[in-house]
Parts: C-alpha cells; structure tokens; sequence
C-alpha cells in the first residue's frame, strides 16, 4: 500500500510540475512583445506616440496605418475590423490556426523572437527605420506556396510569370521569401500570405507598350487582375502600377507622355480623393474607370474574387 501511495504522489508530483511549466511557458510567451512578432514578420511600424505603435493593418491592403500596438500592455488593436487581442490572437489571426497551433508556432520561434524587455518607442521607430535587408536569390515564379497565395487571389499563374519573380532575401539576418515585383528605382515589392514591404527605395513601376494612353492602378495584383478581365488593354496602354498611393504625386511629368489618362484606383475614401484631385488637375485629359468594378469591389483584385 505505501509503495501504491509513493508511487501515486511521485506521479501526481511529476503532473503537478508538468502543468506549473506548462502554464509558465504559456505565460512566458505571452509576455513576447508583439512589436517584436510584427518586426519578425516583416511589418514596419508607420509611426509611433508614447506607448503606441502604429502599423499598416497585416489583414489587408490600406494607406493610413490603423493597426496599433501597445508596447506597455503588449496589446494590439485593429481599428479596422474593430477587433483586438494579445500575441496568442495576432498569430491565431495571421495564420488562421487555433490556440494549440498559435503556442506551438511561438514555442518554435522562441529564439529567433528573442525575450529582450520592449524598447522604448524611439528605439524601436529608429530600429526599424534602419532595417538592413539583403537580396540572396531571384528565381522565375514556381514556388507552390508563392504560387498557391496567387491562386487564392484567382491570378492567373502564366500571366504573373510573366511580371511577377520570386525572391530570397535576408531582413535583420533572417531569411524570408516571397513574390518580387520591380519598381523604376530599383526596389523590389514583397508580397505573400502574411508580408507585404518594399526592400529599397519605394517607387512606382512602369510598364511601357509605345501607347499615348496610361491607365493607372494602385497594385500589381490590380494589374494582373486588369489584363485578366480585358485582355487587349495588355498592348494597347502603358500601364503605371504605384505601389503605394502615395506615388501619385509623383506623376506629374509623366502625365506629359500621354494623350489620356485612365484612374483605376480602389474604391475607398483614400482612392475617391486621390481620383478626384487628378480629375481637377488632369482635366478632360483624365478619365475614372472605375466604373468597370464599382459593384461593392474594392479594387479590381476583390471584382475578379467576387465575380468569377
């Protein structure tokens, strides 16, 4: 009987000091500064004031970063979708897993998120602002998972080898990959599932065909999706893809090469006002098309996922 007892009460002690670290591991990882994670995954912070740290939202595409940080409370907020959570909801949120997957994916990057208290606000601005990044590969588009990300944005897969590479690259001596696509200043946007940055300089890209007709649009994804559901605008216009809305206002000499200017920017406030100050400026010159996906679409990626 004793030897029944000691036997029970070392194995209760033994699931006694399982569930303690279990549960420490679990709050340990908690504790992981989600500033960190972001940087981890390759998203930069946009600005920052006092405990706040604001980032372009990782959920989708926008201008205005509306995706904060609290480096105090290690919370994070999504004014977008009006949602919030800790490191365990971000990661449940961005790799659409449960909780189980959730720790067992933090658990794996322990190392590499590295547990070194938050630094402060400026640290962390200065920190990313000085993001070191270095190109190791340029390959022709055949990653499955590149190419599977592609497919869930219903792109054909033979018109974006066309435009589209995919690219190995190191950012803070980690290694990543994703879909490149090129701008006139020699900078490379980065896209997959969980990532979209620019490594060096953002600048818009510009894909000439000798046309006198330009038609603008806020992504290559847009781009793609344009050639997708009109095939013959591929040679019949020069296209500029900006890469980000803020280019538009450095379009000014390159209105001059043209006859027409066709606006294929998203359907949201930051696109109308952007599409309105052109109109005004550009004149009869300029002309909104975006009437070809104005049936609740964003932009012409979401009328290609909503239509076919």
């Amino acid at each position: 009987m004793y030897s029944l007892l000691c036997g029970f009460c070392i194995t209760a002690s033994k699931k006694i000091t399982f569930l303690a670290f279990y549960n420490m591991d679990i709050k340990t990882i908690k504790n992981i500064p989600i500033s960190t994670v972001m940087s981890r995954l390759g998203f930069c912070i946009i600005r920052t004031n006092d405990s706040s740290l604001w980032y372009k939202s990782p959920f989708r595409n926008e201008m205005t970063a509306s995706f904060k940080v609290d480096s105090k409370k290690n919370l994070y907020y999504d004014f977008g979708e009006g949602k919030g959570g800790n490191v365990f909801d971000l990661i449940m949120r961005i790799k659409d897993c449960n909780f189980k997957e959730a720790l067992h994916f933090l658990r794996n990057e322990y190392d590499s998120f590295s547990f070194h208290q938050t630094q402060s606000d400026i640290e962390l601005k200065k920190k990313e602002n000085q993001q070191s990044y270095e190109i190791d590969q340029i390959k022709p588009l055949a990653n499955f998972i590149l190419i599977e990300y592609l497919k869930s944005r219903k792109l054909n897969i033979e018109l974006c080898k066309i435009y589209l590479v995919e690219v190995y690259y190191q950012l803070n001596n980690k290694q990543y990959f994703g879909i490149g696509f090129k701008n006139d200043s020699g900078g490379t946007e980065i896209r997959n599932k969980y990532v979209k940055l620019c490594l060096g300089k953002k600048w818009y890209t510009s894909i000439k065909n000798k046309s006198n007709q330009l038609i603008v649009l806020e992504s290559w994804s847009d781009f793609i999706s344009l050639l997708m559901l009109f095939s013959k605008t591929e040679n019949q216009f020069d296209f500029i893809i900006l890469n980000s809305l803020s280019m538009l206002n450095k379009l000014d000499t390159v209105y001059e090469e043209y006859e027409k200017v066709f606006l294929a920017l998203d359907n949201d406030e930051a696109g109308t006002k952007a599409t309105q100050k052109q109109l005004e400026i550009l004149g009869a010159k300029c002309t909104d098309i975006r009437y070809l996906y104005n049936n609740g679409s964003k932009d012409l990626n979401d009328y290609l996922l909503r239509n076919y």
